[in-house]
């Protein structure tokens, strides 16, 4: 490195976002993700201990795992070098490998390659890092936004140790922010004071990711024009950094519960725009989309039901697709299943499952009937077990009347169907089997 790099990279260091400055050094520095690098767990303790095998990092943006990479860089005692998936080349693996194979011959010295984004690289340019990784020559690193069982060659996989790191909790974006305003090599010098409400509403907005929440921070320090010596960010400085508007919606408070309740009544109501409305509310506010799916496959059962049965494959398809897409595209898909739902047919049938656990709590049933239990085993004939018991697809209809439920509870009705959707030929259906069964109204 010449007198010109020299300076350049102190130049880059200096002027270098706050969001990068503000990187830790070491493992005790990082925030959030302790269920990975909690003291004693598996990764904190392959740091500590400089005896890292291949691995790789996945989670959405701003999680840390560039974070993470940046801190083994600076405890190992082994090479390390950075690859950047969406510019390197086959050529560039070569050069790293080359350099792995002279320092692991002259000086004994191993190599940690980290390649940032290696999903973007493509199968070819894997499979050429490979007999590499296999052989020892260098230890892998990648960091990944997208699943790497489905992204990344299966045989680097199998040959890593898959860490995923998740949004951060508020409370770790707001140390964060403290520390930026606080510390050198963040934005001690600008003299900084802010309001709790811009806090908590940069930490709700940046939604898990750090990088958002310094980024705003440092632009408020950049724009803001001082008072007596001091910068001050409030609320709406910091909406304005942001671009975002503050909406009442505390995710730990009763608004929060308000919202979500509007929107499954909504739902439920068979209004498609107000529940829209809502979802959009609950978004933009920053709500983790995996909660909303959640309510959503609730309600596809509890409201809706058998009159569209649908419904809850609808849900339950669109959840795992939430999870498997991520924001921002998620919003399309829970707008889609929240629509179907809301104007599908309805029925809450299904909350019968109530009464019949209370009964369970309640009625004491002294056995159930003979011909039900099991009679696949010897002797259970002279128990009396199996004995009159009729297979329903031996009979017309594939049915034949005979007591299901305990003595006990004999006229109890549990399934009630509506007159909704399908759960109208349901109804049909069971007149039809069970005329001499009361039949609800």
């Amino acid at each position: 490195m010449d007198l010109f790099d020299m300076a350049r990279e102190r130049t880059l260091v200096k002027d270098a976002p706050l969001a990068a400055r503000m990187r830790p050094e070491t493992i005790d520095e990082v925030v959030g993700q302790k269920h990975i690098i909690g003291e004693g767990k598996l990764l904190y303790r392959a740091i500590k201990a400089d005896k890292l095998g291949s691995l790789i990092f996945y989670g959405p943006p701003g999680t840390g795992k560039t974070t993470l990479a940046k801190v083994i860089a600076n405890t190992t005692k082994s090479n390390f070098r950075q690859l950047n998936a969406t510019i390197a080349g086959k050529k560039d693996i070569q050069d790293v490998v080359a350099e792995a194979k002279d320092n692991l011959g002259m000086s004994m010295k191993k190599t940690i390659l980290f390649i940032d984004e290696i999903h973007r690289f493509n199968k070819a340019q894997q499979d050429a890092l490979l007999p590499y990784v296999e052989d020892g020559t260098v230890t892998l690193i990648g960091a990944t936004t997208e699943n790497p069982f489905f992204e990344v060659n299966k045989a680097l996989v199998s040959r890593s140790r898959i860490f995923q790191l998740y949004h951060l909790d508020k409370e770790d974006i707001i140390l964060l922010m403290q520390r930026a305003i606080t510390l050198d090599k963040g934005l001690k010098a600008y003299n900084i004071s802010i309001d709790e409400d811009a806090l908590n509403f940069l930490a709700d907005v940046a939604n898990g990711d750090a990088r958002v929440a310094l980024n705003a921070i440092e632009l408020g320090a950049l724009t803001t024009d001082s008072v007596d010596g001091k910068i001050i960010i409030d609320l709406k400085v910091a909406q304005e950094c942001i671009q975002k508007r503050s909406l009442n919606y505390d995710k730990d408070g009763d608004n929060h519960y308000d919202v979500i309740s509007a929107f499954i009544k909504s739902m439920r109501g068979s209004d498609p725009d107000g529940a829209v409305y809502y979802l959009a509310r609950m978004l933009y506010a920053g709500e983790d989309p995996k909660f909303i799916a959640r309510r959503v496959v609730i309600c596809a059962s509890e409201d809706v039901g058998n009159a569209d049965p649908r419904a809850l494959i609808l849900a339950s398809a669109a959840a795992q697709a939430v999870h498997f897409v991520g924001m921002p595209e998620a919003q399309i898909i829970l707008a889609q299943v929240v629509t179907y739902i809301a104007t599908a047919p309805k029925s809450n049938a299904a909350l019968g499952i109530f009464s019949a656990m209370k009964d369970v709590g309640h009625i004491q049933i002294k056995s159930l009937p003979p011909h039900l239990k099991d009679a696949h085993y010897k002797s259970a004939e002279s128990l009396g077990h199996g004995i009159g018991y009729q297979y329903a697809h031996d009979f017309p209809g594939h049915y034949v009347k005979q007591q299901y439920l305990p003595d006990e509870l004999v006229d109890k009705i549990y399934y009630e169907p509506s007159d909704e959707g399908y759960e109208a030929q349901i109804k049909k259906n069971m007149k039809k089997r069970l005329p001499d069964k009361q039949q609800p109204k």
